[in-house]
Order: C-alpha cells, then structure tokens, then sequence
C-alpha cells in the first residue's frame, strides 16, 4: 500500500501538544547547576553576552518558552542630518614637482640583425618555425616533414 492511498488517520506527524512537567525540588537544583555551569562555560568561551542574567531566563530557555523580559522602549525616530561633508586627507603629488623617481625611458624593441635565419615557415596547425640559410628545412616544410 502507498501513501498516497492512506488516509490523514495514518500520518506520522504527531500534533499533540504535551503537558509540562511539574518542577521539583530535585530538578530545581539540577537546573540550577546547570545555569551556573553553562554561564561559567560562556565565559571560558569569552561569549559574555550568551550568558543568562536570572535563573528564570535560564529556566525558559530549557523549557523552550519564550523568556519573561521587560517590554522594549520605543526607539527615537531617526533623524538624517541635514548636510554632511566627508573629511579627507590631502596628499601632495609628484607631478607638480619635476622630480620622477626611476628611470622611465622607454626599452627598445628587440629585433634580429642576423643573417642566419633566413624567414619564417608554417607547419601543422599554424605552427611558425624559423627556416635557416644552408639547410634543407625549407624544402621539409614545404614536404610537411619534421
């Protein structure tokens, strides 16, 4: 059988809603130990701010209720000021001042002056070889040989 065949009767979520359990004296003081471990362990972790301040803060948390604060102070509207000027550094430049720290000439282009190299041949796949004067590569190029 599927579960698309069975009815809402045989489903596996449970919507029950528990009862609470009465807190003993015994669990109390469980609980109590263990608020005072955890808040020593926080600050062994130098996380201060998720330490619990009261014991009923504590007690909330483990019971999964929602805690009993004071009810928040209503904010002051927020008021954008009027202008606003960013405050900048100055810093000099060196151009004003004729003083060009390096060298700045331009490199000259490397060319060939030889007269070995006779030109250039293309092999497979545009491959560009270099063709020397008294050898045969010309005529291998031309042949498609190595």
């Amino acid at each position: 059988m599927t579960m698309h065949l069975m009815s809402h009767a045989y489903t596996t979520i449970n919507t029950r809603k528990r009862k609470a359990k009465k807190l003993t004296n015994k669990r109390l003081e469980e609980l109590k130990l263990q608020w005072r471990q955890y808040n020593k362990q926080m600050r062994r972790n130098n996380s201060h701010s998720l330490q619990y301040d009261t014991f009923e803060d504590y007690l909330s948390y483990v019971q999964g209720t929602p805690p009993k604060t004071q009810p928040k102070k209503e904010r002051e509207s927020y008021v954008p000021p009027t202008s606003y000027h960013r405050e900048t550094k100055s810093y000099p430049s060196h151009q004003g001042s004729g003083h060009i720290p390096g060298s700045c000439a331009k490199k000259d282009t490397p060319k060939y002056t030889g007269d070995l190299i006779v030109g250039i041949a293309t092999m497979h796949k545009s491959n560009a070889v270099p063709v020397m004067r008294g050898t045969d590569q010309a005529k291998d190029i031309a042949r498609m040989r190595r």
